[in-house]
Parts: C-alpha cells; sequence; structure tokens
C-alpha cells in the first residue's frame, strides 16, 4: 500500500491545492508571454481569420477552382474592426492572454489533475489509462486548431458580411469578434474529448458498443443540431463540422469495442486461474 493511501482528508486537500497552484501558475506563465508578445498572439492569430489571404480562405478557393467551381468559394471580404469602449482593447488584451494561457497549459494542467486521481486507481486500472494525458491532450489541441482553422473563419465570413439590406453596414466591434473566435475554439476542444469521455464511461460500464450503435441515428441528430449552433446558418458550414463529429462518433464505438473486449478477456482469465 502505498504512502497516498494513508494519506488522511485534510492531506489530500492540501495536496490538490498544490495542484491547483502549480496549474495557475503554468497558466499564468503563458498568459503573461501572451501578453507580452501580442503582436504574435493579436495580428498572426487572433486578427488572421478576417484577412481574405488567410490559409483557411486560400485552401477553400485552391479547392473551389480545382473542382470547376471557379471563384465560388473564394472569400474576397476583409472587414475593419473597431472599439467602442475606453477599456475596449485592454481587457480584450488581458482576456486573450488568459484564454491562451489555458489551452497552452492544458496539457500541463490534465497532467496535474491526473496526478491527482491516479493514485486512487488500482494497479490494473492504472494500466489501462496509460497515456490518458496524451491522448486528452492531443484531442483537446486537434479541437482548438479545426475550431480555429475551420469553424471560426467560416463564422466570421458568413456573420461578418450577411446583410438584411444594403442600407445597413455591419460595424463589428472587437468585442465580437473576439468573442467568436475564442468561443468557436474552445468549443471545438471540448467536443473533441468525447472519444476520452466514451472510453472512461465503457470502463465504468456505462456504456457499450451496442448502445452506441443503437443510438447512431440519435448521435447523428444531435451532432447536426450542435454542428448548426456552433457554425454560420449554411449547409457547407454544417456539413464541414458534422464530418469530423460523426467520426469522432464512431471512433468512440471502436473505442468502447476494444474495452469491452480487454474487460471480459480479463474476467476469462480471473475466472480460469
Amino acid at each position: 500500500m502505498s504512502s497516498t493511501d494513508q494519506m488522511s482528508f485534510l492531506q489530500h486537500l492540501e495536496e490538490l491545492r498544490w495542484r491547483v497552484i502549480r496549474s495557475a501558475i503554468a497558466i499564468l506563465v503563458f498568459a503573461s508571454a501572451a501578453f507580452v508578445f501580442k503582436g504574435i498572439i493579436f495580428d498572426q492569430i487572433i486578427l488572421a481569420p478576417k484577412k481574405a489571404d488567410f490559409i483557411t480562405y486560400r485552401a477553400m478557393c485552391a479547392v473551389s477552382q480545382k473542382v470547376g467551381m471557379a471563384d465560388g468559394l473564394c472569400v474576397t471580404a476583409d472587414f475593419e474592426l473597431q472599439n467602442i469602449s475606453m477599456s475596449g482593447q485592454f481587457t480584450s488584451h488581458i482576456v486573450v492572454s488568459i484564454i491562451a494561457g489555458i489551452i497552452l497549459a492544458f496539457p500541463y494542467v490534465f497532467f496535474q489533475l491526473w496526478s491527482f486521481v491516479r493514485p486512487g486507481l488500482k494497479d490494473k486500472e492504472q494500466n489501462t489509462a496509460r497515456g490518458v494525458v496524451f491522448f486528452t491532450s492531443l484531442l483537446f489541441l486537434s479541437g482548438v486548431a479545426f475550431g480555429y482553422f475551420l469553424i471560426a473563419p467560416l463564422s466570421i465570413q458568413f456573420l461578418g458580411g450577411y446583410k438584411v439590406s444594403d442600407q445597413v453596414d455591419n460595424i463589428i466591434t472587437l468585442n465580437s469578434f473576439i468573442t467568436t473566435i475564442t468561443s468557436t475554439t474552445l468549443a471545438s476542444g471540448i467536443v473533441f474529448q468525447l472519444p476520452m469521455v466514451i472510453y472512461f464511461l465503457a470502463k465504468i460500464g456505462l456504456v457499450t458498443p451496442q448502445s452506441l450503435k443503437a443510438y447512431r441515428k440519435h448521435a447523428l441528430v444531435g451532432v447536426l443540431i450542435l454542428a448548426a449552433i456552433i457554425t454560420p446558418p449554411d449547409i457547407t458550414s454544417q456539413i464541414l463540422v458534422t464530418l469530423p463529429l460523426v467520426v469522432l462518433y464512431e471512433i468512440s464505438i471502436h473505442i468502447a469495442r476494444i474495452v469491452v473486449k480487454k474487460a471480459k478477456r480479463n474476467e476469462l482469465k480471473s475466472y480460469n486461474s
């Protein structure tokens, strides 16, 4: 029995406190770096999707020309942003820096959380959950990239250029623009955790491959609703977002199948021994 098994409730709280402190320090360090290098964070990252030469728009234009749609998918809008609050730009600078700190520090923060939970698991459970920090971080960062390079640009170009009448001009505020970028990016990072969530639910027996298959149609409807919420209301954007989510669901079914097979194999071994 390890020393962590002998820890009192207050000692567990003390350990959790230090884990939280370390995580907060990591976020603060990355957030401070993002605050200092605001030229890179804003000019080359946050504000890049509003420009017509953004990598996603160039790729869409190239695909459009290759499939014979001419300039059908090419983006030409390059709108201006404005700030209407005295402290608006400074507040936006702080908010973006904190969000950047959270994203960059996520692997370390999750490692601290897992290090606190891991001693409470049995040896067999620890072995089966090996690599959870790597895969959770990989999925989160992949989701962030997906949101930044696909969902956010499509949302910005559709909503930023949409008009109910030529008599009404779009005057986009900095706060509104940043909210669109950060919310879609973080939401995508969270949604991409679906395979890991299914993995742990399958481990504790709450879901099975059969139940996931049985509710596949319901899940598809849920995916379509989610895609409609986090994307602009046009069919192209919703399809581009729906396809990866459907793939993630199918991967989750495969993961649940592997977990169930391993559990049955271990039960058989225990029975034979």
